[in-house]
Parts: structure tokens; C-alpha cells; sequence
């Protein structure tokens, strides 16, 4: 008799955004024994397509955290793989004039699509940046896609606005690194990715995971892991973060919701977000390499207590003991104070 399905879905979030994932992953596979290159289904979007991409490949979390530390692992296929996680610093000058007037109009027609994100990417200037070396990592390690794990990516029709879950069957043809690479293709920042005569740019543009998109696949476990979510406050709260904090938690008010549409379609979902330490190692800028090490191991750290109180928390159900309900794992060691905080 077969297991359950597994899957997982790893968000959005930028260099550091998936840094952050990377340690989480590896506590997570520490403390559960789950292992993230044995799930039967994974969904990235953006930064976590990355992730997602090469877990598909078998490159496990504890070889992608040694690739970010600058390691060597036996056997490792990121060993000859020189990266560049800064992206070669600040982007290029976009070009001047509206980014896609014809997303605007897609948004006056479909007011489901309005969200600050959408309007934003129509109207911020069509990024220069190159995505060559998201194209040069992900297609010479997953030059084709996977049967299994299954492997969806999530990107946003720079047109129509819409999200598309690029994969083996998708609409048009296409490989795992076009995808990420439209993943990926932060407006303003990155130039947009054409695939099948349509033009796709960063699917965190949309929303910052896309749990829902998961739905329809007979999952039995979910974990989200979703670097832009805000569930905790940060340790300082500067002006930048203050504004920070209200846009975030709106993107994480839509992630419940697609929590729920998932769980509705009866699939058990634990989403693992960042702790008050966490967004304060973050900051504002997710493209920050400098501060990339430092979230990579404060992630490790406080994932590794967040997923200890899960089990805890499972083990008291399984007793009956009674335990206070979550509506998502909320990552922070002190629940009260950071709602004292909130109030304030």
C-alpha cells in the first residue's frame, strides 16, 4: 500500500526569499524525515521555482544550502555550477514608458485581477535585467521535465494578467528553465520571458504562492513555505518596514484564502512562514545578497523550532489532549506579544 501524496509549494521571495526556503527545507526534512526530492508533487513561484526546479532534479535541500555556503559536497550536480546570486547587482535602467498598457486594460475589464502587485507591474517600465543565468542553471541540471516529482511553475501573463502553471503539459511547449526564467522576470527588473508567442513575467506578481493552483492533483499533505508571508512582527520596525508590513500582510490575507480552497479540496495544508527573527534578517530589499548567509542560517534555526512545534502540536491531537487551534503555523516564539505588538 502506497503512502500519501505529498506535495510541496514554495513561494515567492527573491535571493533572499529563497535562502530563506532552502534552511527551512532542511529543518524540515530533519525533523520529519520527509524528503523534499521524494514529494509527488512541487509548485514554485518565483525564487521557490528555483527551488522547486532543481528538489525535481534530486539536488536536495542540503545541497543547495552547501551551494549557497560556497561548499563542496561527493556527488553534488551544483559542485561545477558558478552562480551568481547577486545577479550582477543593481539591474540595468529599464526602459522609459509604461511597462504593459495592455495588462492595465486587462485589469479595467477584469477587476478580479486588481491587486497593488498587477497594477504595479503594468505600470513600472519593462525591465532590462538578463535572466541568463537563471536559463544557464536550471537547463543544465533540469534540461527536461520531470515525471516525477511533477513540477508546475507558476508565472503571470504580462497581458492578460492571468496566473499559468507552466509544466510538461502545459498550453505550449516549453522547458523547465523558460519557465523559471519567466518565473522569475521581476517587473521593472528583468526583461519579460516570450514562451509560445506569449510574453510571462514573475508569478509572485499574482500572488506569493499560489497554494490554490495545487489543488486537483489528490494530495493528501501540502507544506507551504512562503517567504513573503508575514504572520509574526519583525524585532524593529523601521519606517520602510512599517509600510512593508501592511502590504505584505494584504499578500498574506490572499494566501489564507487560497490555504483554504486547497484544504476544501481535501488536502491537509501546514504553511511555514517567517519569525519575527526571520523578517528582521530579511529587511526590505529581498534581492539583498549581503544579507544572504544570515537568513540562510537563522532560517535553519527558527524552522527547526517552528516544525518541532507542529509535531508537538500533532502528537496532543493524536492523544486528545486538547491544543489551541492555528489557522496557519505561525512562526514566532511568543504569539501574544507579537499581537501586543500589532495592536500598538
Amino acid at each position: 500500500m502506497s503512502g500519501p501524496r505529498r506535495g510541496l509549494v514554495l513561494g515567492a521571495g527573491g535571493v533572499l526569499g529563497a535562502a530563506w526556503t532552502i534552511g527551512a527545507l532542511c529543518a524540515l526534512e530533519e525533523e520529519t524525515g520527509i524528503r523534499a526530492t521524494k514529494v509527488d508533487f512541487l509548485l514554485g513561484t518565483s525564487a521557490g521555482s528555483v527551488v522547486a526546479a532543481l528538489l525535481a532534479a534530486g539536488v536536495t535541500p542540503e545541497e543547495q544550502r552547501a551551494h549557497q555556503r560556497g561548499e563542496v559536497l561527493d556527488g553534488s550536480l551544483l559542485n561545477d555550477v558558478d552562480f551568481d546570486y547577486a545577479f550582477g547587482g543593481r539591474p540595468p535602467t529599464p526602459w522609459p514608458g509604461v511597462g504593459s498598457a495592455r495588462l492595465l486594460a486587462s485589469v479595467v475589464r477584469d477587476r478580479r485581477l486588481l491587486s497593488a502587485p498587477v497594477v504595479l507591474a503594468g505600470l513600472v517600465p519593462r525591465g532590462r535585467g538578463s535572466v541568463e543565468e537563471l536559463l544557464r542553471l536550471v537547463g543544465g541540471i533540469v534540461p527536461e521535465w520531470p515525471r516525477k516529482p511533477e513540477l508546475k511553475v507558476v508565472a503571470m501573463d504580462y497581458h492578460a494578467g492571468a496566473r499559468v502553471a507552466l509544466g510538461v503539459d502545459s498550453e505550449f511547449a516549453t522547458t523547465p528553465s523558460e519557465a523559471v526564467a519567466a518565473s522569475c522576470a521581476i517587473p521593472g527588473w528583468f526583461a519579460p520571458v516570450e514562451i509560445g508567442g506569449r510574453v510571462y513575467v514573475d508569478g509572485g506578481t499574482s500572488s506569493i504562492a499560489s497554494v490554490d493552483l495545487a489543488a486537483g492533483h489528490r494530495l493528501d499533505e501540502v507544506f507551504v513555505l512562503a517567504p513573503l508571508a508575514w504572520m509574526a512582527s519583525p524585532e524593529s520596525m523601521g519606517p520602510s518596514m512599517w509600510m512593508l508590513q501592511h502590504w505584505r500582510r494584504s499578500l498574506t490575507r490572499q494566501l489564507n484564502r487560497e490555504v483554504e480552497a486547497l484544504r476544501a479540496d481535501g488536502t491537509k495544508v501546514t504553511v511555514i512562514a517567517p519569525s519575527a527573527e526571520d523578517l528582521t534578517k530579511l529587511g526590505t530589499n529581498p534581492m539583498d545578497e549581503h544579507r544572504r548567509l544570515d537568513v540562510l542560517e537563522t532560517s535553519m534555526r527558527t524552522s527547526r523550532v517552528a516544525v518541532q512545534g507542529m509535531r508537538r502540536r500533532r502528537t496532543s491531537r493524536a492523544n486528545g489532549r486538547p491544543v489551541r487551534k492555528h489557522r496557519d503555523l505561525q512562526r514566532h516564539a511568543d504569539a501574544s506579544e507579537a499581537k501586543r505588538r500589532d495592536r500598538s
